[in-house]
């Protein structure tokens, strides 16, 4: 794999992390559509450490508040008493469901992973809550008005996400318009709630830098793809944000739906 397609590669994940396109397919994808060799696993890893970066970054002040909310509560032994506080505990709770899940079923969901037809198929799931989140939003919650439930069935939804070409961010925030949020709030919690995910990825398939024997030789590729991932990770989360204040999510479950129909045409027909 050259430089240049590290950092395509690497734009391709920080954009598809945060848009409800889903990262996992169009790395699988993009690189079947083009020819290229299939990502490094220390590639796939370092552009993960970019996507983190950039939600880390975009969020710091939310973060510090969230922590230091959190901190205070346990202090004073009221752990849910401000909104900053339970938000933190909340985010703890509904990153349990995929944990577990991704723990317990490793090995089947990274089977599954390295199938491009299936990751294409998966695409259509995507449209398919994106469509139904639209339809079935049923109010303007905001995000300090989240409950233990909201969080917990996100969370849930978050679970889907496990499967290749089923976006993260586009489960959960169907999750979200399902509980009553509004667009803005529950791309919001989305991202916060994707943290310990993509965090608890990232150490996962960190191992897979520690065990690489030819790392010195992949540095060029590993700093363009994590430079790549952290910027256009950090981008998206901005436009979908704002997008998301007066526009609806139905541009995404098209944009899904018609790059699964055509590479499965493709795929089948030769």
């Amino acid at each position: 794999m050259t430089i240049w397609e590290a950092i395509i590669l690497g734009i391709v994940q920080g954009a598809t992390e945060f848009l409800p396109i889903s990262s996992s397919g169009h790395l699988v994808l993009v690189p079947s559509i083009f020819h290229w060799p299939a990502a490094s696993l220390p590639l796939v890893a370092i552009v993960h450490q970019g996507t983190l970066l950039a939600v880390l970054v975009y969020f710091r002040r939310d973060l510090g508040q969230i922590i230091k909310g959190v901190w205070q509560g346990l202090v004073q032994r009221r752990p849910l008493a401000t909104p900053e506080s339970r938000l933190g505990w909340f985010i703890v709770a509904g990153s349990i469901p995929a944990g577990v899940a991704g723990l317990a079923l490793e090995s089947f969901f990274e089977e599954v992973f390295s199938d491009p037809p299936v990751a294409a198929a998966f695409l259509l799931v995507t449209a398919v809550f994106l469509i139904t989140g639209e339809r079935l939003m049923s109010g303007r919650k905001l995000i300090e008005n989240i409950t233990l439930t909201d969080a917990m069935v996100v969370g849930i939804f978050q679970m889907f996400a496990l499967f290749p070409g089923v976006s993260r961010s586009g489960s959960t925030i169907t999750g979200g318009l399902l509980r009553g949020l509004n667009r803005e709030a529950a791309a919001r919690f989305s991202f916060l709630l994707g943290i310990p995910a993509i965090l608890g990825a990232g150490l996962l398939s960190g191992l897979d830098l520690v065990r690489a024997n030819d790392l010195a030789s992949q540095m060029p590729l590993l700093v363009g793809g994590f430079v790549a991932a952290a910027i256009s990770g950090y981008l998206c989360i901005h436009f979908l944000l704002t997008w998301l204040r007066s526009h609806s999510l139905y541009l995404f479950a098209a944009y899904t739906a018609a790059f699964s129909i055509i590479y499965l045409l493709f795929y089948f027909l030769g």
